[in-house]
């Protein structure tokens, strides 16, 4: 132990010198602008959107790089091997950017930043602002335009398929994520599922499987799979399965996560094989320390670990519960396979809490599901991407058959995602992850108990039904969540608005759809919510548009309706792109317009562009973002016959005038949804004018804008308001009106 730790941390000193070395750690930190020139370490990968208040991030595009060459101002030149963080800014020339290939040579120029943290892999982070496409100045090598030419093969044979399969299958076989859409792969993460889109142990597994067959048998005469049948012997097939490692490798890149993978599937192979697990976990030992000191920044990976730790389940604890299970008259494969499935998420699940502070409770039946779709989309993709050369209908035929396992493995992870309860929140942080793994220590000691009496295995498999399942009754009875004869709701989306007016059973107009997709999509399904008549984007903003794909996910949807100001111009056409994907055709409100869908009736007052030139009336107005706020589509609304509600956007004081102005009969309202989130720039006169009774400001906690300002608040209050927030009350919801108004927060 002491010669692994030392040979470790001489490793890791290595590694970070060269991080440290050199001119390029100076120049982040001076934030200079550079000429360079890189070698490419890895694929592009995008980094996900994040939505900052009322924008949202670009897309960028991530490549590992090791810079080879600077030129200085004075014209020198310096050789140097240094890595960064290579970050693209979406451009006309992205497509070229997306086809580079590791090793390729580039030159460029670019500004250096600090990397983010310190102790990464990077020395700093080199940003590429010019759209101009990227200059090669050296090709890549031979063994990654093989990689890249079969890859490529592979997007060509699946070009012709549908939705899912499309996306899906390159990253299956390959790791090839490029096509997933975000919904898909949110989905894959809530069902624990995304280890089939990363290269892992099992595509290898599954390749020697069919070369060897059953591996328990790799060794006896009557062994079998195709070796035997084609005549191979014990030594040539030993060599093919080296050939079939070193082409595997070879295709998914060898990178420290490819080979990585490679390594931990041969010996959990080796391990099912020899019948000898328990002195293969020495050589998992040994494989796990000669990556780290190949690699040490390995060692930080949360990938590697959940890697190392499913592996090691596979080998110790597996084993005993599949032949615990096989005892109580288990079928045999079956025992296998919920064996192994059980004992990675057991071990996992306390690493995935650090990560993503939830836990799934539909992980294990989803992989199970899954798991008989896996081997067959993986025997035809890799089947596709070998005849891509040479016989592209060919690979376009095995392409079109691997679709159907695909489409079921993707049916299984968005069915699963789609389900109430598919994952509960948990404490984030180490501290949660060590309560999750002693409340498995605890499951796992009582598991025998439970299985002697069979009613107590009934009452927790009800328990465990119930919790995914949470039927509306039940969830009523036992949250108080939503009240009865609810009429409006203002959902915890966080920083943005996403508001439900209830149109009937299961039905509810939304107005705006808050920044992320799955806090809008939760509050859909606490509400019951799965038809959706009409969607109201007051704005363009990205703290109300950009989770308009969690409002569409497994609903029926009508129409979304828009105001008439584009801007900005990436959220309107992100609007426009996501609804023609679902199918959902897009207009504009007009003001003055009625509308109707069962409960509730609302009229446009306010839309399209009006900022004119409205005084402040002495108030410091907003610096930004004015003309899209003041562009808020506003609606009175009438729900349930009576009760009556102020729906105002983001509107400023300008529009608010304007509002008050065009509108000057508007009467007083049960409910006020505060403009633009509580900010301190409200029109006094239209607060005195509406009169609400509540007041609901939808805000997220801790935000840096100062929202809700504590002088509206005030303001609101001395009117005779009751304030709800969400940032402390959580989502809010009324009902009744008038003398038996009644308002609840979900805190």
């Amino acid at each position: 132990m002491l010669l692994c730790a030392a040979a470790g941390a001489a490793s890791a000193g290595l590694h970070g010198a060269d991080v440290r070395r050199g001119p390029v750690p100076a120049l982040a930190r001076a934030h200079a602008t550079v000429d360079v020139e890189v070698t490419v370490t890895s694929d592009p990968r995008q980094a996900r959107t994040r939505v900052h208040g009322s924008r949202s991030a670009p897309v960028l595009l991530l490549f590992d790089a090791e810079v080879t060459r600077l030129t200085s101002a004075d014209g020198s030149i310096t050789r140097l091997r240094t890595p960064v963080l290579l970050m693209v800014s979406p451009g006309t020339a992205t497509d070229r950017w997306t086809g580079l290939l590791p090793t390729t040579g580039l030159r460029l120029t670019g500004r250096l930043a600090p990397a983010a943290q310190p102790g990464e892999r990077s020395a700093a982070l080199l940003r590429v602002e010019r759209e101009a496409p990227p200059r090669v100045v050296r090709g890549p090598t031979g063994i990654q335009r093989v990689a890249g030419d079969l890859r490529e093969g592979l997007r060509r044979a699946t070009e012709g398929l549908d939705g899912d399969a499309r996306a899906l299958l390159p990253g299956l076989v390959v790791g090839d994520t490029a096509r997933v859409p975000t919904d898909l792969h949110d989905a894959f993460e809530a069902t624990d599922l995304t280890h089939l889109l990363s290269v892992s142990g099992a595509n290898l597994s599954i390749l020697l499987f069919l070369l060897i067959g059953p591996p328990g048998r790799a060794t006896r005469a009557e062994r079998g799979g195709l070796a035997p049948r084609l005549g191979i012997s014990l030594r040539m097939t030993a060599l093919l399965g080296g050939a079939i490692t070193l082409a595997f490798v070879v295709v998914c890149r060898p990178e420290p996560s490819v080979l990585r993978a490679a390594a931990c599937g041969l010996i959990t192979l080796l391990a099912i094989g020899s019948g000898r697990r328990r002195s293969l976990i020495p050589a998992l030992a040994t494989a796990v320390l000669l990556l780290v000191l190949y690699d040490p920044w390995l060692a930080r990976s949360y990938g590697f670990l959940l890697s190392v730790l499913a592996t090691g389940a596979l080998l110790t604890l597996a084993p005993r519960w599949s032949e615990g299970l096989r005892r109580r008259s288990v079928p045999g494969r079956l025992a296998e396979v919920l064996a192994a499935a059980a004992a990675a998420q057991a071990v996992c699940a306390p690493v995935v809490v650090v990560l993503a502070s939830r836990v799934s409770l539909v992980g294990i039946p989803c992989n199970l599901l899954a798991e008989f779709a896996v081997a067959p989309a993986t025997v035809l993709g890799f089947a596709a991407l070998a005849f891509a050369p040479v016989s592209p209908p060919t690979a376009e035929l095995l392409a079109r058959i691997a679709a159907w396992p695909v489409d079921w493995i993707a049916a299984v992870a968005r069915t699963g995602a789609g389900l109430p309860g598919a994952q509960i929140g948990w404490p984030g942080g180490w501290s949660g992850a060590m309560l999750l793994a002693l409340l498995t220590v605890v499951v796992v000691c009582c598991a025998r108990l439970i299985a002697r009496r069979p009613w107590m295995c009934v009452a927790a498999s009800l328990a465990l039904v119930l919790a995914v399942l949470r039927p509306a009754p039940l969830t009523r009875v036992m949250t108080g969540w939503p009240p009865p004869d609810w009429a409006f709701a203002a959902c915890d989306v966080g920083q943005g608005d996403a508001l439900v007016l209830a149109a009937g059973e299961g039905a509810g107009v939304v107005v705006d759809a808050g920044p992320e997709p799955d806090a809008v999509d939760g509050c859909l399904r606490d509400l019951g919510i799965s038809r959706v008549p009409m969607v109201l984007l007051t704005h363009f903003h990205a703290d109300h548009v950009r989770g308009l794909s969690g409002v569409l996910r497994g609903r029926s949807v009508g129409a979304i309706q828009t105001t008439g100001l584009h801007e900005p111009h990436d959220q309107a056409a992100f609007v426009h792109r996501t609804a023609a994907e679902a199918g959902v055709p897009v207009g504009s409100a007009v003001p003055g317009e009625r509308r109707r869908a069962g409960a509730v009736e609302w009229q446009v007052l306010w839309a399209g562009e009006r900022t004119g030139g409205a005084a402040r009336g002495g108030v410091r107005g907003p610096p930004a973002d004015t003309g899209a706020n003041d562009s808020s589509v506003t609606l009175f609304v009438r729900a349930r016959g009576a009760l009556t509600l102020l729906l105002m956007g983001d509107l400023e004081p300008p529009a608010q005038r304007g509002l008050a102005r065009d509108h000057p009969g508007l009467p007083p309202v049960d409910v006020l949804k505060v403009a633009h989130h509580g900010s301190a720039f409200q029109d006094p006169a239209l607060l005195a004018q509406v009169r609400p009774r509540v007041a609901v400001i939808s805000c997220g906690a801790d935000n840096t804008y100062g929202h809700p300002a504590p002088r509206t608040v005030a303001a609101l209050t001395a009117g005779g308001a009751e304030v709800f927030r969400t940032d402390r009350d959580g989502a809010v919801a009324v009902a009744g009106a008038g003398a038996s108004l009644r308002v609840a927060g979900r805190d």
